[in-house]
């Protein structure tokens, strides 16, 4: 642990710095598979609300 001295003899306790790596861009089939989980998202909402609207005006 990297412990650093104060004024007046206090120690100082700092946590471990995580490595620092750069982020790379997608691949064509994260990407793709990015889009295919957005249009079942969007699907999903859409199938939701349908649902809430068609039994909310059941009578």
């Amino acid at each position: 642990m990297p412990y650093t001295t104060e004024e007046g003899g206090r120690l100082n306790n700092f946590a471990v710095e995580p490595k620092v790596y750069t982020a790379e861009p997608p691949s064509s089939t994260q990407k793709r598979n990015y889009i295919i989980g957005g249009v079942a998202g969007a699907f999903l909402v859409v199938a939701l609300v349908f649902v809430a609207v068609a039994v909310s005006s059941a009578s």
